[in-house]
């Protein structure tokens, strides 16, 4: 991952800890083929109201720590799934029923994955 995104990770995950966010894994898919970005921050809330906190912390963490806004987010109207566009990361925050289901990592299990370890 390129130092920018690196950056975009680490803010990324401050936001999801900051509520409590579960279940943290970072996707590098840096120089894989067909990939629409360079990785993946995939994680959970336990509701949705959680859900969509987490959303709304990592957004804020982006603006103020490094000026970035997600150019999409979609799925707050229910929020269990919300991903959160930032170009080169995006930012997935399940519902564990939707993240089980949709199984983003098996998706991409070739590249290679980060857990970090949980915050309680």
């Amino acid at each position: 991952m390129t130092e920018n995104v690196k950056k975009l990770v680490e803010t990324a995950i401050r936001g999801i800890q900051e509520k409590k966010g579960k279940s943290i894994n970072v996707v590098d898919m840096e120089g894989m083929e067909g990939v629409i970005c360079q990785g993946f921050v995939v994680c959970e809330g336990n509701s949705p109201s959680q859900v969509s906190a987490i959303a709304d912390s990592v957004e804020e963490f982006m603006r103020k720590e490094l000026g970035e806004k997600p150019i999409r987010v979609v799925g707050l109207e229910n929020s269990i799934w919300v991903a959160m566009d930032y170009v080169d990361l995006m930012v997935h925050i399940f519902l564990p029923e939707a993240r089980d289901f949709y199984n983003l990592e098996e998706l991409w299990q070739d590249a290679p994955i980060t857990q970090v370890p949980d915050i309680d």
